[in-house]
């Protein structure tokens, strides 16, 4: 794992702990790359609780409660399957914040692209009920370097947001 990583999972793992907040992940393209940086810190059992590697449909649907319409009309690459994938997450693992992603890593896809999803393609959610952010990647650089690239925006992304949500415990003397 690159330095930046394990200083990004670093911050996140002292952010989580000191305000006693758990994680968990749902991951579908990157097959449970972002829990793995997320343990690679000693003390993430102080707050990762864990994670699910969801990369067929139905999990999504089963165990995450992802709405199987939305799947069919918008297909599983989507802003509204990742969000959908944070609440079930936070919902299966009792957190208080989730990481989800869901993307098209290629080369190749089942359905030789008649669903329109471009190859590059990665739908990534950080949050909680109440505040959940998002982003796209939508650039092939090859299967290892999309994977790669969507673990560190995704542990980017949730060390930005813990930074503006995650709420200071207040220390009583």
């Amino acid at each position: 794992m690159e330095l930046d990583l394990k200083l990004v999972s670093k911050e996140i793992n002292e952010m989580l702990w000191r305000n006693h907040k758990t994680l968990s992940t749902a991951e579908s393209c990157t097959a449970g790359r972002i829990g793995s940086v997320i343990t690679a810190v000693p003390g993430s059992s102080n707050y990762y609780k864990g994670g699910i590697i969801c990369y067929a449909d139905e999990i999504k649907e089963e165990l995450l409660k992802v709405d199987h319409n939305i799947i069919e009309e918008q297909t599983a690459v989507c802003e509204e399957v990742v969000r959908q994938m944070v609440l079930g997450a936070n919902e299966l693992f009792h957190t208080d914040y989730a990481v989800a992603i869901s993307g098209f890593a290629g080369p190749g896809g089942p359905d030789g692209g008649r669903s329109g999803v471009i190859v590059g393609t990665i739908w990534i959610a950080v949050g909680n009920k109440d505040n959940i952010i998002t982003t796209i990647i939508e650039e092939d650089n090859g299967r290892d370097k999309n994977l790669a690239s969507a673990t560190n925006i995704a542990m980017h992304m949730l060390r930005d947001y813990l930074k503006e949500n995650c709420e200071e415990t207040e220390v009583i003397e």
